[in-house]
């Protein structure tokens, strides 16, 4: 973890409600797909916690460089987010969480993420892409106006399927229901996801037991401090409670309990 001073160099609007931020600052200890960073906003006592999307380097020693988070507009905090100009100086904490592991990735990955769930797995996407691999990536939304960021996977080679729950756009229905028209679902040879409960739980029903093919998801919960104090959002796994925030948000299929 590390506490730095990024500059806000753009917050544009994708959707009616999802928006991109470039940050600009000492991205050293953004390592793995997965992470997350903490920001802090003016007037409120808790940090923002959002998901990296991606990161540039703009030094040869990868220290000084651009994050790219994406995030909705659910509450207050989020509302100023959207609010704010280039040039905007924000506290942000860094390198926090476990990430995905890509070396079990094998040949054949598959990427399934559901609303604001999906900014991670398009770095995970990208790193597959420079070793050569390409992915599988299955993306739900609620409505055609929610979708975005399908044209990025896909510049990186991946293969793309789209969910709505209205069937505006793709299969009508959830990610699961699109896994299910996937040719040769057996040939995946490990997933990733992040998403919202409920779409994590139907993944795990239908991917990992049903299919047999087993992976990582990335958790969300309510956090207090970002970095494994305040133990707020533990957690029970077969190897005891864990902490979202430290241990994870990355646990595997193997290690989840459902409450």
């Amino acid at each position: 973890m590390k506490q730095g001073i990024f500059t806000v160099v753009e917050n544009t609007k994708l959707t009616p409600t999802t928006w991109r931020m470039r940050l600009e600052g000492d991205v050293s200890e953004v390592a793995a797909p997965g992470q997350f960073i903490n920001i802090s906003l003016e007037g409120h006592f808790l940090r923002r916690p959002i998901s990296v999307c991606d990161v540039e380097y703009t030094d040869q020693f990868n220290r000084e460089g651009i994050l790219t988070i994406i995030y909705k507009v659910l509450g207050q905090g989020t509302e100023e987010m959207s609010s704010l100009e280039n040039g905007k100086l924000l506290d942000v904490l860094t390198g926090l969480g476990n990430g995905y592991d890509l070396k079990d990735a094998g040949e054949r990955p598959l990427l399934i993420g559901g609303g604001v769930g999906i900014p991670p797995l398009y770095l995970a996407a990208r790193r597959l892409a420079d070793r050569g691999v390409c992915s599988t990536v299955i993306l739900g939304f609620n409505s055609a106006d929610e979708v975005y960021y399908v044209d990025e996977f896909r510049e990186l080679g991946c293969e793309v399927f789209t969910a709505t729950a209205d069937g505006s756009e793709g299969v009508k229905g959830f990610v699961t229901d699109a896994f299910a028209s996937v040719p040769d679902r057996s040939g995946f040879t490990h997933f990733y996801t992040c998403g919202p409960e409920p779409m994590l739980r139907a993944v795990y029903r239908e991917v990992y037991e049903g299919a047999g093919i087993k992976g990582q998801m990335s958790f969300e919960e309510r956090m207090g401090c970002g970095f494994g104090a305040c133990m707020g959002c533990s957690i029970r796994t077969k190897d005891g409670s864990k902490r979202v925030c430290k241990d994870g948000p990355v646990l595997r299929t193997e290690e989840i309990v459902w409450e």
